[in-house]
């Protein structure tokens, strides 16, 4: 019940930083706002370590440990992410948070091959419902030209955001198997340490057990590799990078947004996201953090005055409710 419980928390978390992502994204850019919004995660966590850990790096973590949370990093930071901002950017947060119930079997299949875990007969039909829910949302009738045939089926959005929205789901789902994966291995690094997870680390200076500052230690290996990785495609695809990121600090509504996409999404987000998997199944998690378009609908209507569609609430209710279906 726990890992359910901070599962819902993340759900609601991530709808927060959805929204100040779309604001700041659409004002900064996508490579821009990675960039600080990583750089911004890394301070508070830094920060965090030292208060929990006694130092302000990932304590006890070895080679294999950095290595799948790298791995974790590079596919759900920085692909990932890259992707889900371009998705604001062209078809907006509520939509593209729909695509994120992809996560969910993407995680089931990946969790499958590279976990072991057990997936269910209701799992191709809970894949269908989900993808139907989606096709609903995004796709609309369009009359044929001579009237005289069957109306069609149209895309309502543009396939490049379709495109990022889809990718971005993917990646997440494959991202948080790949956490669990370096979760595991932390976990066998304390054992061989000697570190106990019921207690507090020597030389802490706030004493709290091990195990809730692990998952913020391991989003740190995460945040690391993606500031990494977002720093060097700005580099390489943007000649006036030093003016992208000045500007972007001086837009204060969006480095004010960016601070609310950070804190609700690197810091507090992803950290309880890796500390849910440690109390319940991967798949059980996805299933609540897909919740999330269906939370976003009522605060993109009336924080950003987004237009809802009866189709567009129906279509992520069905879509959350194929993810539900695909872990029973």
């Amino acid at each position: 019940m726990v890992g359910e419980l901070i599962a819902l928390g993340v759900a609601v978390s991530w709808t927060a930083t959805a929204l100040f992502a779309e604001v700041a994204s659409k004002r900064m850019g996508s490579l821009p706002l990675n960039t600080i919004r990583m750089t911004m995660s890394l301070v508070l966590l830094v920060a965090t370590l030292w208060l929990t850990m006694g130092v302000p790096y990932p304590r006890y973590a070895d080679g294999a440990t950095w290595l799948w949370l790298a791995l974790s990093g590079v596919v759900g930071y920085v692909i990932g992410d890259y992707c889900l901002m371009q998705g604001y950017i062209i078809i907006g947060s509520r939509i593209g948070q729909l695509f994120m119930t992809l996560s969910a079997p993407t995680a089931a299949l990946a969790g499958r091959l590279l976990l072991g875990e057990r997936m269910s007969p209701m799992a191709m039909v809970g894949m269908v419902v989900t993808l139907g829910g989606i096709a609903m949302s995004i796709l609309s009738r369009a009359p044929s030209s001579d009237g005289e045939h069957a109306a069609t089926l149209r895309l309502r959005l543009p396939r490049k955001g379709i495109f990022y929205a889809a990718m971005a789901g993917i990646c997440q789902g494959l991202g948080l198997v790949l956490s669990k994966m370096g979760l595991e291995r932390y976990d066998a690094a304390l054992a061989a340490a000697g570190a106990v997870a019921g207690e507090p680390v020597a030389g802490a200076v706030v004493e709290v057990p091990l195990f809730l500052s692990v998952p913020f230690a391991a989003t740190m290996i995460r945040a690391t590799i993606g500031l990494a990785g977002f720093f060097l495609l700005l580099r390489l695809t943007d000649k006036a990078w030093r003016e992208r990121l000045a500007h972007a600090v001086h837009d204060r509504r969006a480095m004010w947004c960016l601070v609310g996409a950070t804190v609700f999404g690197p810091f507090i987000g992803v950290s309880a996201s890796l500390l849910a998997t440690q109390y319940t199944s991967t798949g059980i998690a996805q299933t609540l953090f897909a919740l999330t378009p269906v939370l976003i609908i009522v605060p993109s209507a009336l924080l950003l005055h987004q237009r809802v569609r009866a189709r567009e609430i129906v279509g992520a209710a069905v879509s959350v409710a194929g993810v539900s279906l695909f872990f029973m």
